[in-house]
């Protein structure tokens, strides 16, 4: 009972840190690309003292494995350089929920690529999720300003981006730890968010002290979540800490709402419950899929 407690408490915390992720960068006056830069950079820094301990494994991959890495930490650069500039162009609330559609892309990737098999539940999930995202979109319509619309598509886009990036991550590179394997794509995704800012003349320094402040926070509450969610991953099933990880857009929807005075429309709160509940519908489908092809447990 104390420990299902703290399982709760600890999927709270780790949520309510990503759910700040989106205000802080829509706090940030910077360039997206130079947040996305340092949000890489400074996590890259705070791993640093972790992956000392096993440094050693920075020895292992070999020539493929680390092309692996570079086009996953390119893959990565592009998740978050996409997303932070959607948030600079649409409400907090449109882009998190385009953004939950992760594990709905993955599953159309995997279809494309590897022709796995679709159920029925699962293309139910996928039709009602995009469905949802039609009805975001066309709340945020406007033939005068087509900037919020352009920002769901960026989200969009950055969620196809990290999908790629997980997928190249899990299917190359399998002998190293987690937190090896993140400090390597953070440091390689935040040199190419440099050489990006560098070729575009982007100033790289010159922000005011409240900037840096955000960049630090940016990188310091997402890697806590990130550390929460790899704990929790011995606790429960990945299943449960995905279906957690559909209240980011809630909670970083009240959050803007307070601190940001986002208000939505009908259409952004009805599209966003089509879409939560779609991916909800889709994971739920996924962990039934799992206990089926499992079987029975035998102690």
């Amino acid at each position: 009972m104390i420990m299902r407690k703290l399982v709760v408490i600890l999927l709270a915390i780790s949520v309510i840190c990503i759910a700040f992720a989106a205000i802080f960068v829509k706090l940030s006056e910077a360039p997206s690309s130079i947040i996305s830069m340092y949000r890489m950079l400074f996590a890259s820094i705070l791993l640093a003292p972790i992956v000392y301990k096993y440094r050693r494994e920075l020895m292992k991959p070999t020539r493929r494995e680390w092309v692996a890495l570079v086009i996953a930490g390119l893959f990565l650069a592009m998740h978050f350089g996409f997303w932070f500039e959607s948030l600079k162009l649409t409400s907090v609330a449109s882009s998190t929920v385009i953004l939950a559609l992760q594990p709905i892309i993955a599953m159309v990737g995997a279809y494309l690529v590897y022709r796995e098999k679709v159920s029925g539940r699962v293309a139910f999930s996928v039709f009602i999720s995009f469905f949802g995202v039609v009805l975001i979109s066309w709340g945020d319509f406007s033939f005068t300003d087509l900037s919020a619309i352009t920002g769901n598509i960026l989200s969009f886009l950055g969620a196809v981006a990290v999908v790629c990036y997980f997928m190249i991550g899990q299917n190359s590179v399998r002998n190293l730890t987690h937190w090896v394997y993140s400090f390597i794509v953070f440091s390689i995704a935040g040199g190419f968010l440099l050489i990006y800012n560098i070729v575009t003349q982007t100033d790289l320094t010159g922000y005011p002290p409240r900037e840096w402040v955000l960049f630090i926070l940016l990188a310091i509450f997402p890697t806590i979540a990130h550390v929460i969610f790899n704990y929790l991953l011995n606790e429960v099933s990945p299943t449960t800490v995905s279906m957690a990880m559909l209240l980011e857009p809630v909670g970083a929807s009240i959050l803007a709402f307070f601190l940001l005075s986002e208000y939505l429309g009908i259409y952004q709160i009805t599209g966003g419950i089509i879409v939560l509940f779609g991916v909800y519908f889709f994971l739920l489908s996924q962990r039934k899929r799992r206990s089926i092809e499992d079987g029975p447990g035998y102690d």
